[in-house]
Protein backbone atom coordinates (compact mmCIF):
# COMPACT_ATOMS: atom_id res chain seq x y z
CA UNK A 1 0.00 0.00 0.00
CA UNK A 2 1.35 3.41 -0.93
CA UNK A 3 0.68 6.23 1.54
CA UNK A 4 0.55 9.93 0.81
CA UNK A 5 3.44 11.53 2.70
CA UNK A 6 1.05 14.06 4.21
CA UNK A 7 -1.67 11.64 5.09
CA UNK A 8 -2.66 9.64 8.11
CA UNK A 9 -5.12 7.18 6.58
CA UNK A 10 -7.20 5.16 8.99
CA UNK A 11 -9.28 2.24 7.76
CA UNK A 12 -10.01 -1.32 8.65
CA UNK A 13 -8.35 -4.46 7.43
CA UNK A 14 -9.35 -7.78 8.96
CA UNK A 15 -10.91 -5.83 11.81
CA UNK A 16 -7.84 -3.75 12.68
CA UNK A 17 -7.30 -0.03 12.23
CA UNK A 18 -4.23 0.94 10.23
CA UNK A 19 -2.43 4.21 9.78
CA UNK A 20 -0.06 5.41 7.09
CA UNK A 21 2.70 7.79 8.18
CA UNK A 22 5.12 9.37 5.73
CA UNK A 23 6.32 6.75 3.25
CA UNK A 24 5.45 3.63 5.25
CA UNK A 25 2.37 1.99 6.73
CA UNK A 26 2.48 0.72 10.28
CA UNK A 27 -0.16 -0.72 12.59
CA UNK A 28 -2.03 1.84 14.58
CA UNK A 29 -2.65 1.29 18.12
CA UNK A 30 -5.21 2.92 20.36
CA UNK A 31 -4.45 6.61 19.62
CA UNK A 32 -7.22 9.10 18.79
CA UNK A 33 -7.39 8.37 15.01
CA UNK A 34 -7.73 4.66 15.67
CA UNK A 35 -10.45 5.21 18.27
CA UNK A 36 -12.36 7.42 15.84
CA UNK A 37 -12.13 4.74 13.13
CA UNK A 38 -13.43 2.26 15.68
CA UNK A 39 -16.28 4.63 16.52
CA UNK A 40 -17.24 4.71 12.84
CA UNK A 41 -17.22 0.91 12.79
CA UNK A 42 -19.53 0.86 15.83
CA UNK A 43 -21.92 3.32 14.15
CA UNK A 44 -22.04 1.05 11.09
CA UNK A 45 -22.65 -2.09 13.15
CA UNK A 46 -25.48 -0.48 15.10
CA UNK A 47 -27.18 0.69 11.90
CA UNK A 48 -26.84 -2.65 10.11
CA UNK A 49 -25.77 -1.28 6.73
CA UNK A 50 -22.47 -0.28 5.11
CA UNK A 51 -20.73 2.97 6.06
CA UNK A 52 -17.85 4.61 4.21
CA UNK A 53 -16.20 7.79 5.51
CA UNK A 54 -13.18 9.98 4.93
CA UNK A 55 -12.45 13.17 6.89
CA UNK A 56 -9.46 15.37 6.05
CA UNK A 57 -7.71 18.22 7.85
CA UNK A 58 -6.78 20.45 4.92
CA UNK A 59 -3.92 22.15 6.81
CA UNK A 60 -2.10 19.02 8.01
CA UNK A 61 -3.29 16.37 5.55
CA UNK A 62 -4.31 14.12 8.45
CA UNK A 63 -7.15 11.81 7.51
CA UNK A 64 -9.42 9.54 9.49
CA UNK A 65 -11.56 7.11 7.57
CA UNK A 66 -13.49 3.90 7.53
CA UNK A 67 -13.93 1.77 4.40
CA UNK A 68 -12.54 4.84 2.67
CA UNK A 69 -11.46 2.96 -0.48
CA UNK A 70 -14.76 1.17 -1.10
CA UNK A 71 -16.93 2.36 -3.97
CA UNK A 72 -20.25 4.12 -3.38
CA UNK A 73 -22.61 5.88 -5.74
CA UNK A 74 -22.52 9.68 -6.00
CA UNK A 75 -26.29 10.10 -6.27
CA UNK A 76 -26.81 13.88 -6.37
CA UNK A 77 -23.55 14.70 -4.61
CA UNK A 78 -21.81 14.92 -8.03
CA UNK A 79 -23.60 18.24 -8.49
CA UNK A 80 -21.10 20.07 -6.30
CA UNK A 81 -18.31 19.10 -8.70
CA UNK A 82 -20.55 19.97 -11.64
CA UNK A 83 -21.08 23.47 -10.24
CA UNK A 84 -17.31 23.72 -9.72
CA UNK A 85 -16.75 22.70 -13.34
CA UNK A 86 -18.96 25.56 -14.55
CA UNK A 87 -16.94 28.01 -12.44
CA UNK A 88 -13.66 26.51 -13.66
CA UNK A 89 -14.56 26.63 -17.37
CA UNK A 90 -15.79 30.19 -17.03
CA UNK A 91 -12.56 31.09 -15.22
CA UNK A 92 -10.52 29.57 -18.06
CA UNK A 93 -12.60 31.30 -20.73
CA UNK A 94 -13.81 27.99 -22.19
CA UNK A 95 -17.47 28.84 -21.57
CA UNK A 96 -19.30 31.98 -20.55
CA UNK A 97 -21.20 31.44 -17.31
CA UNK A 98 -23.66 34.15 -18.41
CA UNK A 99 -24.71 32.09 -21.45
CA UNK A 100 -28.46 31.49 -21.28
CA UNK A 101 -30.00 28.04 -21.71
CA UNK A 102 -33.67 27.55 -22.58
CA UNK A 103 -35.89 24.50 -22.26
CA UNK A 104 -39.51 23.37 -22.49
CA UNK A 105 -41.82 21.87 -19.91
CA UNK A 106 -41.28 18.52 -21.58
CA UNK A 107 -37.60 18.66 -20.62
CA UNK A 108 -38.39 18.77 -16.90
CA UNK A 109 -38.21 15.86 -14.48
CA UNK A 110 -38.92 15.18 -10.79
CA UNK A 111 -37.00 17.27 -8.25
CA UNK A 112 -36.50 20.25 -10.54
CA UNK A 113 -37.87 23.22 -8.56
CA UNK A 114 -35.73 25.95 -10.11
CA UNK A 115 -36.02 24.87 -13.73
CA UNK A 116 -39.77 24.38 -13.35
CA UNK A 117 -40.09 27.99 -12.20
CA UNK A 118 -38.00 29.27 -15.13
CA UNK A 119 -39.57 27.47 -18.09
CA UNK A 120 -40.64 30.75 -19.66
CA UNK A 121 -37.27 32.51 -19.63
CA UNK A 122 -34.53 29.91 -19.08
CA UNK A 123 -31.42 30.60 -17.01
CA UNK A 124 -27.71 31.24 -17.30
CA UNK A 125 -25.14 28.52 -16.78
CA UNK A 126 -24.19 30.22 -13.51
CA UNK A 127 -27.80 30.19 -12.31
CA UNK A 128 -28.14 26.52 -13.24
CA UNK A 129 -24.92 25.71 -11.38
CA UNK A 130 -26.20 27.44 -8.25
CA UNK A 131 -29.60 25.73 -8.52
CA UNK A 132 -28.22 22.23 -8.97
CA UNK A 133 -25.98 22.71 -5.93
CA UNK A 134 -28.46 24.43 -3.62
CA UNK A 135 -31.74 22.71 -4.60
CA UNK A 136 -30.37 19.55 -6.24
CA UNK A 137 -32.35 20.44 -9.37
CA UNK A 138 -32.12 17.36 -11.59
CA UNK A 139 -33.08 19.03 -14.87
CA UNK A 140 -30.50 21.77 -14.23
CA UNK A 141 -27.82 19.11 -13.78
CA UNK A 142 -28.79 17.39 -17.03
CA UNK A 143 -28.87 20.71 -18.92
CA UNK A 144 -25.38 21.54 -17.67
CA UNK A 145 -24.02 18.09 -18.51
CA UNK A 146 -25.51 18.39 -21.99
CA UNK A 147 -23.95 21.79 -22.55
CA UNK A 148 -20.50 20.99 -21.15
CA UNK A 149 -19.88 17.61 -22.79
CA UNK A 150 -21.77 14.95 -20.87
CA UNK A 151 -20.84 12.80 -17.89
CA UNK A 152 -17.46 12.07 -19.44
CA UNK A 153 -16.58 15.78 -19.23
CA UNK A 154 -17.12 15.78 -15.48
CA UNK A 155 -15.06 12.61 -15.20
CA UNK A 156 -12.27 14.34 -17.13
CA UNK A 157 -12.46 17.28 -14.74
CA UNK A 158 -11.88 14.91 -11.83
CA UNK A 159 -8.91 13.35 -13.63
CA UNK A 160 -7.47 16.79 -14.40
CA UNK A 161 -7.38 17.65 -10.70
CA UNK A 162 -5.82 14.34 -9.68
CA UNK A 163 -8.88 12.24 -8.81
CA UNK A 164 -8.37 8.84 -10.44
CA UNK A 165 -11.31 7.13 -8.71
CA UNK A 166 -14.43 9.25 -9.26
CA UNK A 167 -16.44 8.74 -12.43
CA UNK A 168 -19.79 9.76 -13.89
CA UNK A 169 -21.29 7.60 -16.62
CA UNK A 170 -25.00 8.44 -16.83
CA UNK A 171 -27.36 11.36 -16.31
CA UNK A 172 -30.32 11.87 -13.99
CA UNK A 173 -32.12 9.75 -12.96
CA UNK A 174 -30.33 6.59 -14.15
CA UNK A 175 -27.11 7.46 -12.29
CA UNK A 176 -28.93 6.72 -9.01
CA UNK A 177 -29.18 3.00 -9.82
CA UNK A 178 -25.97 1.95 -8.04
CA UNK A 179 -26.42 -1.40 -6.25
CA UNK A 180 -23.43 -2.93 -4.44
CA UNK A 181 -20.79 -3.94 -6.98
CA UNK A 182 -21.77 -1.27 -9.53
CA UNK A 183 -18.79 0.74 -10.78
CA UNK A 184 -20.58 3.28 -12.94
CA UNK A 185 -21.33 6.64 -11.32
CA UNK A 186 -19.24 5.89 -8.22
CA UNK A 187 -16.38 7.25 -6.17
CA UNK A 188 -14.62 6.41 -2.91
CA UNK A 189 -14.78 8.40 0.32
CA UNK A 190 -11.02 8.93 0.27
CA UNK A 191 -11.03 10.23 -3.31
CA UNK A 192 -13.98 12.57 -2.80
CA UNK A 193 -12.76 14.07 0.48
CA UNK A 194 -9.49 14.93 -1.26
CA UNK A 195 -11.30 16.26 -4.33
CA UNK A 196 -13.40 18.46 -2.04
CA UNK A 197 -10.18 19.82 -0.55
CA UNK A 198 -8.70 20.58 -3.97
CA UNK A 199 -11.87 22.30 -5.22
CA UNK A 200 -12.87 24.19 -2.08
CA UNK A 201 -9.49 25.07 -0.58
CA UNK A 202 -6.89 24.35 -3.28
CA UNK A 203 -5.88 26.07 -6.48
CA UNK A 204 -8.45 24.54 -8.86
CA UNK A 205 -10.55 27.70 -8.59
CA UNK A 206 -9.56 31.30 -7.95
CA UNK A 207 -10.20 32.51 -4.41
CA UNK A 208 -13.44 34.38 -5.15
CA UNK A 209 -14.87 31.37 -6.99
CA UNK A 210 -13.96 29.02 -4.16
CA UNK A 211 -15.70 31.41 -1.78
CA UNK A 212 -18.80 31.52 -3.99
CA UNK A 213 -19.04 27.74 -4.16
CA UNK A 214 -18.58 27.40 -0.41
CA UNK A 215 -21.31 30.00 0.08
CA UNK A 216 -23.69 27.99 -2.11
CA UNK A 217 -22.87 24.91 -0.02
CA UNK A 218 -23.52 26.79 3.22
CA UNK A 219 -26.91 27.86 1.86
CA UNK A 220 -27.82 24.30 0.81
CA UNK A 221 -30.57 23.04 3.12
CA UNK A 222 -30.78 19.40 2.04
CA UNK A 223 -28.06 18.33 4.50
CA UNK A 224 -29.63 19.80 7.63
CA UNK A 225 -30.24 16.34 9.14
CA UNK A 226 -26.98 14.73 8.03
CA UNK A 227 -23.32 15.43 8.86
CA UNK A 228 -23.95 19.08 9.64
CA UNK A 229 -26.52 18.10 12.28
CA UNK A 230 -23.71 16.50 14.30
CA UNK A 231 -21.50 19.60 14.28
CA UNK A 232 -21.45 22.41 16.84
CA UNK A 233 -23.80 25.22 15.84
CA UNK A 234 -21.05 27.85 15.65
CA UNK A 235 -19.05 26.01 12.98
CA UNK A 236 -18.90 27.22 9.39
CA UNK A 237 -20.01 24.28 7.24
CA UNK A 238 -21.52 23.46 3.87
CA UNK A 239 -22.37 20.31 1.98
CA UNK A 240 -24.02 18.54 -0.94
CA UNK A 241 -26.17 15.51 -0.32
CA UNK A 242 -27.36 12.62 -2.44
CA UNK A 243 -30.07 10.03 -1.87
CA UNK A 244 -31.22 6.98 -3.79
CA UNK A 245 -33.99 4.55 -2.91
CA UNK A 246 -33.94 2.87 -6.32
CA UNK A 247 -36.19 -0.21 -6.37
CA UNK A 248 -34.33 -3.33 -5.31
CA UNK A 249 -31.31 -1.39 -4.08
CA UNK A 250 -32.20 -0.48 -0.51
CA UNK A 251 -31.16 3.07 0.33
CA UNK A 252 -28.00 5.07 -0.32
CA UNK A 253 -27.40 8.27 1.66
CA UNK A 254 -24.52 10.59 0.79
CA UNK A 255 -23.13 13.77 2.28
CA UNK A 256 -19.95 15.53 1.15
CA UNK A 257 -18.67 18.94 2.18
CA UNK A 258 -16.52 20.99 4.52
CA UNK A 259 -16.52 22.06 8.16
CA UNK A 260 -14.44 24.74 9.86
CA UNK A 261 -14.44 25.20 13.65
CA UNK A 262 -14.00 28.75 15.00
CA UNK A 263 -10.30 29.57 14.81
CA UNK A 264 -9.47 26.07 13.55
CA UNK A 265 -8.39 24.28 10.38
CA UNK A 266 -10.77 23.58 7.53
CA UNK A 267 -11.84 19.95 7.19
CA UNK A 268 -13.43 18.21 4.22
CA UNK A 269 -15.54 15.09 4.44
CA UNK A 270 -17.23 12.45 2.32
CA UNK A 271 -19.70 10.09 3.98
CA UNK A 272 -21.79 7.30 2.43
CA UNK A 273 -24.28 4.98 4.10
CA UNK A 274 -25.91 2.09 2.27
CA UNK A 275 -28.97 0.62 3.98
CA UNK A 276 -29.99 -2.90 2.93
CA UNK A 277 -33.66 -2.26 3.74
CA UNK A 278 -36.15 -1.52 0.95
CA UNK A 279 -37.28 2.09 1.30
CA UNK A 280 -39.87 4.52 0.10
CA UNK A 281 -38.95 8.09 0.86
CA UNK A 282 -36.15 9.39 3.05
CA UNK A 283 -35.23 7.22 6.03
CA UNK A 284 -34.56 9.17 9.28
CA UNK A 285 -32.54 6.28 10.70
CA UNK A 286 -30.13 6.39 7.75
CA UNK A 287 -29.82 10.16 7.97
CA UNK A 288 -29.03 9.77 11.66
CA UNK A 289 -26.05 7.57 10.75
CA UNK A 290 -24.58 10.53 8.88
CA UNK A 291 -25.40 12.85 11.78
CA UNK A 292 -23.24 10.60 13.97
CA UNK A 293 -20.45 10.92 11.39
CA UNK A 294 -20.69 14.66 12.03
CA UNK A 295 -20.07 14.03 15.73
CA UNK A 296 -16.96 12.01 14.85
CA UNK A 297 -15.80 14.82 12.56
CA UNK A 298 -16.14 17.29 15.45
CA UNK A 299 -14.07 15.01 17.70
CA UNK A 300 -11.44 14.66 14.97
CA UNK A 301 -11.22 18.41 14.41
CA UNK A 302 -11.05 19.12 18.13
CA UNK A 303 -8.39 16.46 18.71
CA UNK A 304 -10.56 14.28 20.91
CA UNK A 305 -11.88 10.75 20.68
CA UNK A 306 -14.76 8.90 22.34
CA UNK A 307 -13.85 7.35 25.66
CA UNK A 308 -14.04 3.62 26.20
CA UNK A 309 -13.60 2.76 22.51
CA UNK A 310 -10.64 0.72 21.29
CA UNK A 311 -9.90 -0.58 17.79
Amino acid sequence: MNCDRRTVLVGTTAGFATVGLLSGCVPLDPGPPGRLAAKLRIIEAAAGGTLGVSIRNTATGQTVGYKADQRFGHCSSFKMSLAALVLKLDQDGTVNAQERIRWTRGDLMPVSPFTTSRVDKGATLLELAEATQKTSDNAAANFLLGRLGGPERLTRFWRDIGDEASRLDRTEPALNNVPPGEVRDTTTPHAMALTNERILFGDVLAAERRALLRQWMEETETGARRVRAGLPKDWNAGDKTGTSTWPGMGGLYVDIGFAVPPGGDANTFAAYYRSPKPQQGTDPVSENVLRQVGEVLAQFAQGTAPSGVTP
